[in-house]
């Protein structure tokens, strides 16, 4: 169980490891992609000069086990942000970015209600547009279909990698634990300081039979979403999560699969990325000996929050 627990912390947060969808476009050739919307290859791999800033700010939500700013030492040593770069390089394109911190493993109803007060604590009243990454998808749709925060105008909400649909890892876990080894690996989880109630909620029965059909989009709000699929290599934490999720529902990130990353209008697939790489966790040395055997490096994060701005400038939000 030991292997387990570090498997699910190390896939889930940055610092272990350095309703359907309306496709944009037609199904990519690729037969990796069939049917799974637009393979984005190497849109994201260098920044642009120049990108359109949106009117309204935007809210940046996180993931499970993810964080705003962590300081390992309090205020001796820089903090590490879960939106690495990502949060500086937006704000020097002129964009107005707030970040959001909700409990880390919390269930989505708290994180949801952190979410909404961050929201009206930060925007001044003002309408935003949120992109949230994993499971942060799940509490804005919460946050928008069911608390409804009277002080909160939503105008979009952009989904990186969240499991709409759950994730079949989640429910291998909760088989592989059992019920008899599950109540020792809460009581570990929760003498580290972290609750518990975000973890079932993650599995595809939660989301297909209680989330999904009580959260319905909300009017007038603008919902986009992207998905990523990766083969990572043997050493990666994300190695075997990735071959439990494929046989269950096909391509995925190593963690969420493309299918269930699909909401709203779906913009695309991005190709070799995996559920770290899209906030800008990628291991440099991996990176490293990668461009060292003549490879190109085809993503970059920034370059796809930049773009998600700009495309949500363009739709005049």
């Amino acid at each position: 169980m030991r292997h387990l627990v570090r498997a699910v912390f190390s896939t889930c947060c940055p610092c272990f490891d350095r309703a359907g969808a309306e496709d944009e476009t037609t199904p990519n050739k690729d037969p990796r992609i069939n049917d799974l919307g637009r393979a984005i290859e190497d849109d994201y791999a260098t920044i642009r000069a120049t990108y359109k800033t949106p009117k309204h700010p935007i809210v940046l939500a996180h993931g499970l086990l993810g964080f705003d700013e962590f300081h390992v030492a309090g205020n001796l040593l820089p903090g590490i942000q879960y939106w690495r770069g990502i949060t500086e390089a937006m704000r020097a394109n002129g964009i107005e970015v707030i970040t959001a911190s909700v409990p880390a493993s919390g269930s989505i109803e708290e994180r949801a209600l952190k979410l909404g007060q961050d929201i009206a604590a930060k925007a001044n009243g003002k309408s935003v547009n949120i992109i949230a990454h994993s499971m942060g998808g799940l509490d804005a749709r919460y946050m928008i279909s069911r608390l409804q925060p009277p002080n909160v105008k939503v105008l979009s909400l952009t989904t990186v990698a969240t499991p709409h649909r759950g994730s079949a890892f989640a429910d291998f876990c909760f088989h592989e634990i059992g019920p008899k080894h599950l109540p020792r690996l809460y009581q570990f989880v929760e003498q580290l300081g972290l609750s518990t109630g975000a973890f079932s909620q993650l599995t595809t029965w939660y989301m297909r039979e209680e989330f999904n059909p009580k959260t319905p989009d909300a009017e007038g709000v603008r919902y986009f979403s992207y998905g990523a699929m990766a083969k990572p290599r043997w050493w990666s934490a994300f190695h075997s999560p990735q071959k439990v999720v494929e046989r269950a529902e096909g391509a995925n990130d190593g963690l969420v699969s493309v299918n269930s990353s699909k909401w709203g209008i779906y913009k695309g697939t991005l190709v070799d990325v995996t559920h770290l790489d899209m906030i800008n966790w990628t291991n440099r040395i991996r990176w490293w000996f990668w461009t060292a055997l003549g490879n190109q490096r085809k993503f970059n994060a920034i370059a796809l929050y930049l773009d998600i701005a700009d495309m949500l400038a363009k739709e005049g939000l």
